[in-house]
This record gives structure tokens, C-alpha cells and sequence, in this order.
């Protein structure tokens, strides 16, 4: 019995953080000009998941059996009636939830490493941020050169004054 309802628990917690890994995956993506902002995208969103996956399975031992996606998957003679089999199906289901975060909480360390990896060999050059700041350079002034004095007449002459 206990087997029927971990095998149900993990398909359907594994389907919905599969989900969850197809989003982190499609949002790395959109970072692939840099590999150490996508890694670091990825580790943040997974640490998110784990931390999801964790409360959830603290709920799990409050939750009722019935108002769960597992209930539906079970058959009549599967599902939990008595407070017996009540309980370890919510033991079985925190558990469940407990390993998946670890599972999310291992890879978010594992792409953390990744990203530190990734900046160690240079590829997070091109954020702004990390930038040094360039000095302002003082503002260029014309010189009066004799030669080009007429030139700056014109080209004087021709702009449209702001103010009368």
C-alpha cells in the first residue's frame, strides 16, 4: 500500500517540478550570451523550487488526503481511509516533496559552482556593473587658431540661435 502511494507521489510531484526545470531551463536560455548570468539564473530559481518544494512538504502533514492531485490518481481501494493510512500517506508524501527539494538544492549548489566557474574564466566581462568607471574627461574647448577662425564664422552663422 505504502508503495502504491510513493509511486503515485512521485509522478505527480515529479511532473510538476519537471515543469518547474522546463521555466528555469527556457529562462537560462534567454541568458546564453553569458553562461555565468544563465548558471546564476538557474541557481537562483532552483534555490526558489527547493525552497517551494520544502514548504510544501511542511504542509503536506497538515493536508488532507482528499484535497490532494495524489487522491485522484488513486483507486477506491488504494486510497487512504483510516487515520493508519492517513498518516503514512502523508509521510510518504512529505518525503516525497523532502527529496525533490534536495534534489533542486544539490543542482542550485551544482550551477552556483557552474557560474563561479564561468566568471573565472571571464565570460561575466560584459556586465555594466563590473565595469571600472570611466574618468569624466574635461570638456574639449576651440582653440582661436587664426587659420580657422573664418571657418567657425560660417559655421556659426548657420545654426539656429535658442535663444534671441
Amino acid at each position: 500500500m505504502m508503495e502504491k502511494f510513493r509511486q503515485v507521489a512521485m509522478i505527480c510531484v515529479g511532473r510538476a517540478v519537471l515543469f518547474g526545470w522546463l521555466a528555469i531551463g527556457l529562462v537560462m536560455l534567454s541568458f546564453s550570451f553569458n553562461p555565468a548570468i544563465a548558471f546564476r539564473a538557474g541557481a537562483v530559481m532552483a534555490l526558489a523550487m527547493a525552497t517551494i518544494l520544502l514548504v510544501k512538504a511542511f504542509e503536506a502533514g497538515r493536508k488532507s488526503p482528499r484535497h490532494t492531485e495524489m487522491w485522484l490518481y488513486l483507486d477506491d481501494k488504494s486510497r487512504p481511509v483510516n487515520p493508519e493510512s492517513k498518516q503514512v500517506f502523508r509521510n510518504t508524501v512529505r518525503e516525497v516533496y523532502g527529496r525533490f527539494a534536495q534534489g533542486a538544492f544539490l543542482l542550485a549548489c551544482v550551477m552556483f559552482v557552474l557560474s563561479i566557474v564561468f566568471v573565472g574564466l571571464g565570460y561575466d566581462k560584459n556586465l555594466p556593473i563590473l565595469h571600472r568607471v570611466e574618468r569624466e574627461r574635461p570638456v574639449q574647448t576651440l582653440k582661436s587658431d587664426p587659420a580657422q577662425l573664418p571657418v567657425l564664422a560660417r559655421l556659426q552663422s548657420r545654426t539656429l540661435s535658442r535663444f534671441p
